[in-house]
């Protein structure tokens, strides 16, 4: 995918450590203009700092970020527009928050994709792939397993692209190869 062919909405999915942020990125910068980060990781704990700061590191001056733990759709209605690419990662992280918050994820996951048509500018997600692995063995767990898979589809079958990541390595499955 080339700058000049950045779709309106393009969908990252991948494992943990799978390279899906930094292609992301890769994307993203690919397109003359300023990049946005729409972050929705919240630093919970050290460990959680320190990637955050790691992402941080990697990213250029092009880059401003906007932290977006809970109103994603907002976010995007105030930072898309045709002069910048925003990025948004990640959506499982999104998710965790909204589901920790007790709100209602159809509703929340219903408004994010209702935004989408209306979006000024492109916008990349990205997002993990969770549903690869084993059966989680807590209601929590299988609960976010199963919002998560269905968040993707939603998202997946709004954007013009989606790519999964393995390896580092990028496979278009929409528009197919």
């Amino acid at each position: 995918m080339t700058a000049s062919s950045l779709p309106p909405v393009t969908l990252v999915l991948g494992g943990a450590r799978s390279g899906k942020s930094s292609y992301a990125e890769e994307l993203a910068e690919s397109r003359a203009g300023a990049c946005v980060y729409l972050a929705t990781a919240t630093a919970g704990d050290d460990e959680m700092a320190e990637r955050i700061a790691r992402h941080q590191d990697r990213r250029g001056a092009r880059w401003r970020t906007v932290e977006a733990p809970l109103d994603l759709s907002g976010a995007l209605a105030a930072s898309a527009s045709p002069d910048c690419v925003v990025l948004v990662d990640c959506l499982t992280l999104w998710l965790s928050n909204i589901l920790l918050k007790e709100l209602n994820v159809e509703n929340e996951c219903g408004k994010l994709v209702a935004a989408l048509p209306d979006l000024n500018g492109p916008v990349i997600f990205v997002s993990n792939e969770v549903g690869l692995g084993i059966v989680p063995d807590n209601a929590l767990a299988r609960r976010f397993r199963d919002e998560a898979g269905r968040l993707n589809q939603v998202v997946a079958a709004a954007a013009q692209s989606v790519v999964f990541v393995a390896a580092g390595l990028p496979l278009a499955l929409k528009p197919a190869p």
